[in-house]
């Protein structure tokens, strides 16, 4: 049950200032405080997380040129890409390509191998990858085609 929060844990972390008890931060007469809510952007039950004591979490970003692309790869547990601009395309081995865009994130899967790309010819693409590992886990494994 406990590896099923893992990501959620991750994403919210940076966002916990703006979680208060509204009725505490209002003062005599003075107008209520905007409150930050957070936007879910992807929920997912995955598989294949770290059952260890203790993971390291990564939190990454890449920028992709026009026509830039990963190389040919696996990762040994899940990995979350919130992709901020432009469109991310992930072709994972034996699947049709999948095309991300600004404002949405995926879950890459364990053991599949794998390629990202920025198919646009002008437009660059960025992403922020999060990443829980066993602790001195490689980010991703190189593979041939």
């Amino acid at each position: 049950m406990r590896s099923h929060l893992v990501p959620a844990i991750f994403l919210l972390a940076g966002l916990g200032a703006g979680f208060g008890n509204p009725a505490s931060a209002q003062q005599h007469g003075a107008p209520a405080p905007n409150i930050a809510k957070p936007n879910m952007v992807l929920q997912q039950v995955v598989e294949g997380l770290p059952k260890d004591d203790k993971q390291t979490v990564r939190v990454m970003t890449a920028t992709f040129k026009p026509g830039d692309k990963t190389v040919y790869h696996t990762h040994r547990f899940p990995v979350t890409v919130y992709v901020l601009e432009g469109t991310f395309t992930l072709e994972l081995n034996g699947r049709p390509p999948l095309n991300v865009k600004a404002g949405e994130a995926m879950v890459e899967p364990p053991n599949v191998p794998m390629t990202g790309y920025n198919r646009s010819a002008t437009e660059p693409t960025k992403v922020v990858i999060f990443y829980v590992s066993a602790n001195d886990t490689p980010f991703l494994d190189l593979h041939s085609h």
